[in-house]
């Protein structure tokens, strides 16, 4: 990757030259934003079906070439933003289910597979072989599948399994460029957590008119009742579980950086975060904390700590007032009392009518097959034993990797990346977050954690010498 963006925090003339380098690579970006935006003006969400994700991929490819760097940035905004574009494309225009324009996300990360190809033969001298484990899974899986369900849902439910693999990977492998990457992850959080937390508040307070179609039309019970102050705040997101998962990794990600500007945007993230009332993500976040605080030096932990009184100084006001504190405040209470909790209630039953079943499912049923209530329980009925095997044994190798050395202990944003991937881990048994959406955040920041450790290696190495 030849892309360089400046190390300087203050935005003066030369970093903002710089990050608008290079032209063609942006001048991509603002035609496709310029398009959609008129676009969803006129009506014309037919159209925006095909152009928006035809578009986004052709401006993936060119940033994947031209400003690899970029590439990262612009693909996590994908992530963040897509499904607000289809809401909008949806609203002056007619809802349409499936909707195209949510294959944008997948159509821009599925690039990385030009890496996994470049980097294939070289994969175990790098350390990345767990990766090609966890490939060769899914694969498997694939087959499976074709033979047991229909073709065009097995290739749409591959993409939800294998695009996160491939840029955990794509970030693994390029770890020369960590420090370039680090910089592009943390810039972008910071804007998604400002952007998607301020919208989230605002929809929970006035519900647009676009969101509230959407919420009908989806018939999506989780979203809550489609009115101001009785929604669960999705934000930009299709869903309120994984809104929560992209907005819990943006605020480890803000609290353990620095900047002036990170408390007021940690504060709108988090208050946002709340009004999701997704409990394990509450818990996660807090495990993320304790993880990053716990994995540093001490004279980092003091400037951590005292970060995390401020933004709570910032952010736990505001969950007191109303019309805030009456949601918030019902779900901290269902903690004390999960006997009586309905929805706690049901997962433990649903949970024990798929076990058995994925216990004894040796072969699995194959991507596009039944789905369990935990990511544990998804996996083994998928892939069956023989894959999952592959997958779990991939993945536990490289979580042994990332985690067995000290090395970057002055690096927070490498320790932030592990505690990301410790939380993620920790909600595995109430819901599978290594695939889809929520998977890109689990496979993003293990690659980007990964690449750390190689890098800081190497660093010491040469030094050594």
């Amino acid at each position: 990757m030849n892309h360089r963006l400046s190390n300087s925090s203050d935005f003066s003339l030369n970093t903002f030259q710089t990050i608008l380098r290079p032209t063609e690579a942006w001048t991509a970006i603002i035609a496709l934003l310029v398009v959609t935006l008129l676009g969803s003006v006129a009506g014309a969400g037919k159209i925006l079906n095909f152009i928006f994700p035809a578009g986004a991929f052709t401006v993936g490819i060119i940033l994947y070439f031209r400003a690899p760097i970029l590439y990262i940035g612009f693909t996590w905004w994908m992530w963040f933003i897509t499904p607000l574009v289809r809401r909008l494309a949806d609203y002056r225009s007619s809802f349409t289910d499936p909707s195209p324009i949510l294959l944008a996300p997948f159509l821009v990360t599925i690039i990385t597979l030009y890496t996994v190809l470049q980097y294939l033969t070289k994969s175990h001298k790098e350390g990345n072989l767990p990766f090609i484990f966890c490939l060769i899974s899914l694969f498997y899986s694939f087959m499976i599948g074709l033979i047991q369900h229909s073709p065009v849902t097995v290739i749409i439910k591959l993409l939800d399994w294998v695009a996160p693999v491939l840029f955990g990977f794509h970030l693994s492998v390029n770890w020369r460029n960590y420090p370039h990457c680090r910089q592009n992850i943390q810039r972008t959080f910071f804007w998604g957590v400002l952007v998607m937390g301020v919208y989230g508040i605002i929809q929970y307070l006035f519900l647009p008119e676009w969101d509230r179609f959407w919420i009908i039309k989806s018939e999506m019970a989780s979203a809550g009742s489609p009115k101001p102050f009785l929604l669960n705040v999705h934000s930009t997101m299709n869903d309120r579980g994984t809104f929560a998962i992209f907005m819990m990794a943006g605020l480890l990600l803000l609290f353990s950086s620095q900047g002036s500007a990170n408390l007021p945007v940690s504060a709108a993230g988090l208050l946002s975060l709340m009004l999701t009332t997704v409990r394990t993500s509450w818990i996660g976040f807090l495990l993320g904390i304790i993880a990053i605080i716990t994995s540093v030096k001490s004279s980092v932990q003091m400037r951590l700590i005292l970060i995390l009184l401020l933004t709570a100084l910032c952010s736990v006001p505001l969950t007191t007032m109303e019309p805030f504190s009456g949601r918030i405040k019902d779900r901290i209470e269902s903690f004390s009392n999960l006997q009586e909790d309905t929805s706690f209630q049901a997962r433990g039953s649903i949970y024990e009518d798929q076990l058995n079943n994925a216990l004894t499912n040796f072969a699995g049923d194959g991507i596009g097959g039944g789905t369990g209530d935990s990511g544990f329980l998804t996996i083994l009925l998928q892939l069956g034993w023989l894959g999952a095997i592959f997958y779990c044994g991939g993945i536990v190798m490289m979580i042994f990797n990332l985690f067995k050395t000290r090395v970057t202990r002055l690096d927070s944003f490498a320790s932030t990346a592990r505690a990301i991937v410790l939380s993620t881990i920790s909600m595995l048994p109430i819901g599978n977050l290594l695939d889809g959406v929520d998977g890109i955040i689990f496979w993003s920041f293990l690659g980007i954690g990964l690449a750390g450790n190689n890098y800081h290696i190497h660093q010491i190495t040469r030094d050594k010498n």
